[in-house]
């Protein structure tokens, strides 16, 4: 199994959710079954480190991105994967035009795929240290429901 998480630079959201998904599969000793990763639709951040507000935001929770580095979503990825989630509906919508016709990868919105409280996670960039402690409560939630799934595709 395969899960690709996508946001638009690739520096905030989908690497956390990626830090954050590898974290737990570790917990649970599945980090070989289940390959994760992350992309931006936009090419900004292609080789930089997550911004240093995520950084800082997913170590205080004992998440590491240090070795992450930022990367655009590609015409592979959605025959690479099997699921490939957007933080937003812009992104989702970004990933659609994208898509090559005979894609086999599944594309969703990530929270509103777990009916969760919210349908996007938010994009922390041009906000405040809150924002990204909102990304992470909504992300582990999300990694939390996501994992279930995966648990029952195994």
């Amino acid at each position: 199994m395969r899960v690709l998480f996508v946001c638009l630079g690739n520096i905030c959201r989908s690497p956390t959710a990626e830090a954050v998904l590898r974290h737990k599969l570790r917990e649970l000793g599945l980090e070989g079954c289940i390959e994760v990763d992350s992309a931006g639709t936009g090419d900004w951040h292609v080789g930089k480190s997550p911004d240093s507000r995520t950084r800082q935001a997913a170590q205080r929770r004992g998440y590491d991105l240090s070795a992450l580095r930022g990367r655009q979503v590609c015409a592979s990825d959605f025959s690479r994967f099997d699921l490939i989630l957007a933080m937003d509906n812009s992104n989702l919508e970004h990933l659609r035009r994208l898509r090559p016709g005979k894609a086999t990868a599944e594309l969703d919105l990530f929270l509103r795929r777990y009916e969760l409280a919210r349908d996007e996670v938010p994009d922390p960039y041009y906000g405040g240290e809150e924002g990204f402690e909102q990304v992470l409560d909504l992300l582990e939630q999300g990694c939390a429901a996501l994992l279930r799934e995966l648990r029952g595709r195994l």
